[in-house]
């Protein structure tokens, strides 16, 4: 016998339940119509993930329960279907002095209308982004269901990495694990998951079936590639990354059990490291802007590195109709930056403007020439000027609807090396956590490489190789203020990312100097980076909920 198994890589959006439930039964009666009498979906897929502390209102709650209902009743008719959503389950109840939590990340299989079975997430991930134990109660036992003679355990996401559940849901009789997940994107975590997946079925000699979120929910984004593996842990498919599909996979019954298998073309290789984190920035543009109902992005265009990066992910999201991007020249702003700015945006057809900004920083000297007198200009100007950028950007925002895109990069989130209302002052960060090495990387990628069809090399070639430079004084240089970027963005990666020890980096031949430097200023500019604007988190360790830091701190390593 045979049972066909559908995984429906959704992309659902926080807190819309009766779009998610529609979603789901969309992917329900396709699936049923092309011979599917299963279909997983992924982690809390009723309500989206993560929902954070509207799971803590009674009327988040009841409108899953209502959602889920809706599901049940509308594939009622579905003889034979069975269909797997994620959702929470319970409430609070609340005396004087504490609330006692009865709420579980739950799996429940709906058939003909009726919850005929339910699974209760056991182990919850309380670290990096993850804060499960603050909204759930672990459950117990084992989630195991009959379809088409085949014997399916549920496990959700966390479950897998441990051994305890899975062998619990085989003792049970499964024969087959289906495990829902909404698991973080961060380079390299792809293969990694697959591996530690590999393990499992390696433990309880089962065959196992991935179903995983896709989609952009603030500063994360869940990538897809849902998989299948074989009881021999070999992928027998796998799904498209960073976009909504559906993986199928067949169950036979064997003497000794249950194998997965799949049509031979039904494995998507895995991409380089390059162009998934492409995707995963260009998915997070999309959604962020597409979810929240901005009608378009705004950006400043300085004829820099990052800003053109960011322009061209902005037009890979969103298309260059959506796109504004606007170049503020100083008196320090070089000539090769207009006419790189100029030249890219023709290459992408998006709306530029240029708006000079020395009368106004005349006008701001002018304004604080009585405050200042007798002192030496400093940084005080520098800032001035891109606190004017960001007032006009922001300016535009309001008055069209664009969201401001803001530029700045991972090493400058490290080190301070921005302005406050002035390059950070907008609404969503899109290389937050990108380090500025990878930000050359990734621009000499996309210029020789073209996954959105648009026809054209967008970043001329002297922007990636010029220089780095705020343009904020005369002949200023990045690394005037920083230590080379190779050293920096390792520096970062091991210290901040790592959470290895000063002493550890210099005894592997860091200069004492700028390992000092750099991790004093990561210290120094907390206060700055909980003011920055939400960002794409593509990185094991992020600038914002992987990283919680008291900004009042005296502690000196």
């Amino acid at each position: 016998m045979t049972l066909q198994i559908c995984v429906a890589q959704l992309n659902f959006i926080v807190g819309d339940m009766p779009g998610n439930a529609r979603k789901i039964i969309d992917a329900s009666q396709q699936a049923y119509a092309e011979g599917a009498r299963l279909l997983i979906t992924p982690e809390l897929s009723i309500c989206g993930y993560a929902a954070e502390d509207l799971l803590l209102r009674p009327a988040f709650i009841d409108a899953c329960d209502d959602a889920l209902k809706t599901v049940a009743r509308e594939l009622a008719g579905l003889k034979g279907m069975h269909v797997v959503v994620g959702h929470p389950e319970g409430g609070g109840l609340r005396t004087r002095s504490v609330a006692v939590t009865r709420r579980h990340n739950r799996a429940s299989v709906l058939a003909e209308g009726q919850v005929v079975a339910t699974y209760d997430k056991r182990e919850l991930p309380n670290y990096q982004v993850f804060d499960e134990r603050r909204y759930f109660t672990p459950g117990q036992g084992a989630g195991v269901f009959e379809v088409a003679g085949v014997k399916v355990g549920l496990l959700i996401c966390e479950d897998a990495w441990f051994e305890e559940p899975a062998r619990v849901a085989r003792a049970a009789g499964a024969e087959v694990l289906a495990v829902l997940n909404a698991s973080p994107f961060h380079a390299g975590k792809g293969p990694e998951r697959e591996q530690r997946m590999r393990e499992r079925v390696a433990d309880v000699g089962l065959p196992l079936i991935y179903a995983h979120l896709v989609g952009g929910q603030d500063e994360v984004i869940f990538e897809g590639r849902s998989f299948a593996l074989n009881t021999q842990g070999h992928v027998v498919a796998r799904a498209e990354g960073f976009r909504e599909a559906v993986l199928t996979v067949k169950a036979d019954k064997t003497e000794g059990g249950v194998e997965l298998s799949a049509a031979v073309d039904a494995v998507v290789p895995l991409a380089t490291a390059d162009a998934e984190l492409w995707d995963a920035l260009v998915l997070g543009v999309r959604d962020y802007l597409g979810k929240n109902g901005f009608k378009g992005a705004i950006l400043g265009l300085s004829g820099g590195i990052d800003s053109a990066l960011v322009l061209a992910i902005a037009v890979d999201a969103l298309g260059a109709d959506k796109i504004h991007a606007v170049m503020m020249p100083s008196p320090y702003t070089a000539d090769i930056s207009w006419i790189d700015s100029r030249e890219m945006v023709k290459r992408l057809g998006v709306r530029y403007d240029e708006i000079a900004i020395a009368p106004l920083f005349d006008g701001f000297k002018t304004a604080l020439s009585d405050q200042f007198e007798g002192l030496q200009e400093d940084t005080t100007e520098e800032n001035i000027q891109a606190r004017i950028r960001g007032t006009l950007l922001m300016a535009m925002s309001n008055k069209t609807g664009a969201i401001v895109l803001t530029t700045g990069n991972k090493s400058e989130m490290a080190t301070g090396y921005c302005t406050l209302y002035g390059d950070m002052a907008g609404g969503f960060a899109v290389i937050k956590d990108v380090v500025k090495t990878r930000v050359f990387d990734l621009a000499r990628w996309r210029n020789l490489n073209d996954p959105y069809a648009t026809g054209v090399q967008p970043i001329p070639e002297r922007i990636i190789t010029r220089p780095p430079s705020a343009e904020l004084r005369p002949d200023q240089k990045d690394q005037d203020s920083l230590p080379a970027y190779e050293v920096l963005d390792a520096i970062i990666a091991r210290y901040m990312e790592n959470d290895e020890g000063v002493e550890a980096l210099i005894a592997d031949g860091y200069e004492r100097a700028d390992v000092e430097k750099v991790t004093r200023l990561i210290k120094i500019n907390e206060y700055k980076r909980r003011q920055s604007p939400v960002g794409i988190r593509v990185t094991h360790r992020s600038f914002g909920k992987d990283w919680r830091y008291p900004m009042t701190n005296k502690f000196r390593a």
